[in-house]
């Protein structure tokens, strides 16, 4: 899948949140007001008990990801969200609750060099190794780009900026909780095992259009916007996949409850899994508007990525499933 097989591997979601911050974030975690009286309006989607084969089957894996070794996993019933949770639906969650996001009481998050809107004095130094990632005060959920940019135009994209502790919050609030690796991977392919994309293994439709909002031109300078989107298109863009979902495959990461270890497939249970029982990052899943085969080409349906519970970036937010227990494990 890689223009240059030889590309190293790198980090596709932005560096982990710093740990000297000097901001401890189990202090937010008492504001949610009114834990599950939240409405969620997001269209449900019903995965039928079944089984599918999980992991790469196509030689694309990246090594050190972990999607490897293919193997059968099954699955009781369960229902999910058809899109990414949206700006619409986070700020209902918000105006209820009273929430602050870990990226407003950090007081920055992470945002990508060309979607950046912010004085010079608010940009932060790149990130080492990733220097198309800046820090920058005042960005968050309602300020994607930085203090100047707002979302007043883009209720049905994507929240971003969101940790996966603040997805949590959210998922409280609306009696909800984030989807296990194995649910969001099933849910992903749409019925049809063993391809790369939740529509196939090709990028194109017959007359040529993009069926996903990722990264085309040259990363990270020049992005000819082939697919009509710099950063992250409406949650009902393109084309949903066999069972209804839109956007697994692109647009913006989507965090997953499982604790992640590249290991894990090794001694996955074969049915229900939930991840490891501790780590130190929690599961990202779909790839997003930055993905490009010289750089990330996990925008496929078996691709895995990573970040600590606290870090928030600008292309990764979330979708949701029934809460029905407690399957998070130990504290964050």
């Amino acid at each position: 899948m890689r223009d240059d097989d030889d590309a190293p591997a790198v980090v596709c979601c932005a560096p982990a949140r710093p740990r000297d911050s000097g901001h401890d974030a189990t202090q937010d975690k008492s504001v949610i007001a009114a834990a599950g009286s939240g409405e969620h309006r997001i269209e449900q989607i019903l995965i039928q008990a079944g089984s599918f084969r999980m992991g790469d089957a196509n030689g694309d894996e990246n090594p050190a990801d972990g999607e490897t070794p293919v193997h059968q996993v099954s699955t009781g019933a369960y229902w999910i969200d058809a899109t990414s949770v949206t700006n619409d639906d986070f700020a209902r969650f918000i105006d209820a609750s009273g929430y602050r996001t870990e990226a407003e009481t950090f007081g920055f998050s992470a945002v990508f060099q060309l979607a950046v809107q912010a004085d010079h004095k608010d940009i932060m130094s790149s990130a080492t190794g990733t220097p198309w990632w800046y820090g920058v005060r005042g960005a968050d959920w309602r300020h994607p780009g930085g203090p100047k940019s707002g979302i007043e135009a883009l209720g049905e994209h994507p929240v971003v900026h969101v940790s996966w502790n603040d997805a949590l919050a959210y998922c409280a609030w609306a009696g909800r909780r984030l989807p296990t690796e194995a649910e969001w991977e099933r849910a992903s392919r749409g019925g049809a095992d063993g391809y790369r994309f939740p529509w196939g293994d090709g990028l194109l439709t017959d007359d040529g259009r993009w069926r996903v909002n990722i990264w085309q031109g040259q990363f990270p300078v020049t992005n000819t916007l082939e697919d009509g989107y710099l950063t992250t298109a409406p949650v009902r863009s393109y084309e949903p996949n066999g069972y209804g979902l839109w956007q697994t495959a692109g647009n913006v990461w989507e965090w997953c409850a499982d604790w992640y270890d590249p290991r894990y497939y090794d001694h996955s249970p074969g049915i229900d899994p939930t991840g490891p029982t501790t780590g130190t990052a929690r599961v990202l899943r779909g790839g997003s508007y930055l993905c490009h085969n010289s750089y990330c080409n996990r925008y496929r349906n078996s691709a895995r990525s990573s970040n600590t519970p606290d870090s928030s970036m600008g292309n990764a937010g979330f979708r949701t499933v029934p809460d029905e227990g407690d399957i998070y494990g130990q504290d964050t």
